[in-house]
């Protein structure tokens, strides 16, 4: 009972002082392993709360009203592992007291938001409003490092130098 109480009260401070957390939702048949994503959320009345799915706002793969989740809790300082956690997933209905608890919450923490006020009535028509919710203990942190390579672009930064630039640079003012 005590190592759970521990465990409860790491997960939710940790949660708290992140700025991010990295979910992988429940590998599907179709889709297979679910890939960690870098998540903003808030931390409202014992769970971690993300919104996402709609424009403009961040994609939630994977995770599924029922479903289960695995939740990465990192370090806001120093970037590394502090806790590992299961998850159960639930949507919360748009409009239900729940929804409109966690928007309030979410809403203070949005940046850069497109639209300021008419946010949550965005988020009501086009997105959905997640609860992760910490169950049984915390899972013990991957040996290793958990770092996949970039998926394929056809974006990219490398280009020659175009050949004027070095006299543009190193010509002297008259």
């Amino acid at each position: 009972m005590t190592s759970e109480l521990l465990d409860r009260a790491l997960v939710e401070e940790a949660t708290k002082k992140s700025g991010l957390i990295w979910v992988q939702g429940a590998p599907s048949s179709a889709a297979g392993l679910q890939v960690a994503r870098a998540l903003w959320h808030v931390w409202h009345e014992g769970a971690a709360c993300v919104v996402g799915d709609g424009p403009g706002e961040q994609p939630l793969p994977g995770l599924v009203d029922g479903g289960d989740a695995v939740v990465t809790v990192r370090s806001k300082d120093k970037g590394g592992r502090i806790v590992v956690w299961p998850a159960t997933v639930t949507e919360l209905a748009p409009g239900s007291p729940e929804w409109e608890g966690a928007v309030a919450e979410l809403k203070g923490k949005r940046l850069n938001a497109r639209d300021g006020e008419g946010m949550p009535e965005r988020w009501r028509r086009e997105c959905r409003i997640l609860r992760l919710e910490p169950r049984g203990t915390t899972v013990p942190l991957p040996e290793g490092s958990l770092a996949a390579p970039p998926p394929p672009t056809p974006a990219t930064t490398r280009r020659p130098v175009p050949a004027a630039l070095p006299r543009l640079l190193l010509r002297k003012r008259r």
